[in-house]
């Protein structure tokens, strides 16, 4: 929980995370060494000196730390698992369901624990989806339409195995599609991350949210001008969010135009744990404000209402969690009560 100079509480939800295990004993090929070396690259080009972890503890980090740094040390109230499979990089899989329900299943207050699919999988996945959302009671699932599977190196939402895919999701009742929509990372192609096919998927299918992480980035303009006429489109702010420390015009540019265009209530905070950790992102944006020459341009505001739905009142919404119901599960009431 987050609290502002005037006392108000802010309840976090955290739309990004990830428990991965990127050790050089978990990397099957030199693919494994390239994609975590890329992850590391962001983690430390964007983050504050003091905020750079040693390369060992990055490739992995474990689950007692993650915890620690979201809850504990962070002002996370809530965080959503993300998985990244990546099996032809790593023998256990990068970020598994199974690794972050090893958790999130420990702490069901804290962790939403989303699925994923991947439709290149044919009639078996299908049957693996239905088989989590059983299990792990899944509303969301992660997709990284650029992995890459034997010969093929990516897939598009616009494609009808794809489409076969989503139609089982919304029967199965998986409401929030989150996709991997912007910065490449080596060794997976650009094109593949593309977020044109966003537009068609969003159109066939009206009654998903589509959460594109990342924006789009850097194709921002192509994901604005898709999410402004596609209502169930959310942008997701992982990686744009680190820009605020680096780069804050920068960062200022991409709020602003998400402002402009998608409005405050389709706007979401994700930390992308564990490249960067929430607390240093969440000061980070609560003590930012929008250049007065960007206001006067776009007529959009960053203001206290805009960053409260953005840090948790809007995944709240999308995700059917009712905020007061989680604050007295999670034993916020007792607390004050017992100050």
């Amino acid at each position: 929980m987050y609290t502002t100079k005037d006392g108000e509480e802010i309840f976090i939800i955290d739309g990004h995370v990830h428990l991965w295990d990127a050790s050089p004993a978990n990397q099957r090929n030199v693919h494994g060494a390239e994609f975590i070396n890329c992850f590391y690259g962001y983690h430390s080009a964007l983050s504050p000196k003091e905020e750079v972890w040693p390369r060992e503890k990055f490739e992995k980090y474990g689950a007692e730390t993650m915890y620690e740094d979201l809850f504990v040390k962070g002002y996370d109230d809530m965080a959503i698992f993300q998985p990244t499979y990546l099996k032809e990089f790593y023998k256990n899989g990068f970020n598994t369901l199974e690794q972050n329900a090893s958790l999130g299943t420990r702490y069901p207050d804290r962790f939403i624990i989303n699925g994923a699919f991947d439709p290149r999988h044919g009639e078996a996945g299908l049957d693996q989806l239905q088989s989590d959302v059983e299990q792990y009671k899944i509303k969301g699932v992660k997709l990284y339409t650029a992995e890459w599977i034997g010969d093929s190196k990516g897939y598009k939402l616009s494609d009808d195995h794809a489409k076969r895919y989503l139609e089982r999701a919304e029967k199965l009742g998986i409401k929030n599609i989150h996709v991997h929509k912007g910065p490449t990372i080596l060794p997976l192609n650009r094109d593949a991350f593309d977020v044109a096919d966003i537009d068609d998927a969003a159109t066939c299918f009206p009654n998903l949210n589509f959460i594109v992480e990342h924006c789009g980035l850097p194709r921002l303009d192509d994901f604005c001008w898709i999410a402004v006429q596609e209502p169930n489109v959310y942008g997701g702010l992982a990686v744009a969010l680190p820009f605020i420390h680096s780069r804050p015009a920068y960062f200022a540019h991409i709020i602003s135009e998400l402002l402009f265009w998608l409005g405050e209530d389709r706007i979401l905070f994700g930390s992308d744990y564990g490249i960067w950790t929430p607390k240093w992102l969440v000061d980070a944006f609560m003590n930012f404000e929008l250049p007065d020459e960007v206001r006067k341009e776009t007529k959009v505001d960053l203001s206290l209402t805009a960053k409260k739905k953005i840090l948790g009142l809007n995944a709240a919404r999308i995700y059917n969690i009712d905020i007061e119901a989680k604050k007295a599960a999670l034993g916020y009431r007792q607390s004050v009560a017992a100050e």
